[in-house]
């Protein structure tokens, strides 16, 4: 088992160590108490489970949710069908805004230590192109001028300083509670986003043995640090197009 197999089996365990005995985490578990990078990890994981755990035992749901469920019950047994499907919708519906909520709540207010490269990827892998709002690389400079040059290798860490991204009016999200700045920007046609964070704030642990690629949706991503800066690079051209400008 390597780390990032015990990675996808730990994000399953419980904080409360109820799963302690359960044999499919054994071997999971004994890779972080081998591995310190590996443990670090997996302290900061439960740590973060229980907080969110926690946080979202302490806050009440929107008034009404428990009646509306329960009268979605009550209809199912006496409306017509299409009555009873608009009623079982609007209780799931009225669940799952209380989960973003609680979710955004807490990702907002709640911020955590170090986060994992895999978070940032994840979230370049969904988030929607239409949502950039900062300037385009041909409006930062030295900085956009060396991203767009199709001669520069992005691997080779282009000039980035994010003080000065800020004050030129990049946009800024927040991932685990730190900054992570976003830069769209053209080679050869194709366009790419670009996401930039402080290496300090990113644990890039599982880029040491090199740039991790993820694809989801027709996107593809690759992961990467050096020792100032942790990256995600995303496109719509597939992995073999990142591997061309990285």
């Amino acid at each position: 088992m390597n780390n990032e197999q015990a990675r996808f089996l730990l994000r399953a365990y419980r904080p409360s160590g109820r799963d302690a005995g359960d044999p499919a985490f054994a071997d999971a578990l004994r890779q972080a108490q081998g591995d310190p990078a590996l443990g670090t990890w997996f302290a900061g994981e439960q740590a973060f489970d229980a907080a969110v755990a926690a946080k979202m035992r302490a806050l009440a749901p929107p008034a009404g949710l428990r009646e509306a469920i329960l009268t979605g019950a009550r209809l199912s047994r006496t409306v017509p069908r299409e009555r009873r499907r608009a009623a079982v919708w609007m209780a799931l519906a009225a669940s799952v805004a209380v989960l973003l909520a609680l979710t955004t709540y807490w990702l907002r207010h709640f911020p955590t230590g170090p986060a994992d490269l895999d978070r940032m990827a994840a979230f370049a892998l969904v988030e929607p192109g239409s949502a950039h709002t900062g300037p385009h690389a041909d409006h930062l400079g030295a900085f956009g001028a060396w991203l767009q040059n199709p001669g520069n290798r992005v691997s080779a860490g282009p000039p980035a300083d994010l003080a000065q991204l800020r004050a030129q009016g990049c946009r800024v999200v927040k991932i685990a509670g730190h900054d992570v700045f976003e830069i769209c920007f053209q080679r050869e046609g194709d366009w790419y986003h670009l996401y930039l964070a402080r290496r300090d704030d990113f644990s890039p642990d599982n880029a040491a043995a090199g740039p991790i690629f993820r694809e989801a949706d027709r996107r593809s991503v690759v992961a990467w640090a050096d020792r100032r800066l942790a990256y995600v690079l995303m496109g719509a051209g597939g992995a073999e197009a990142l591997r061309r400008i990285l």
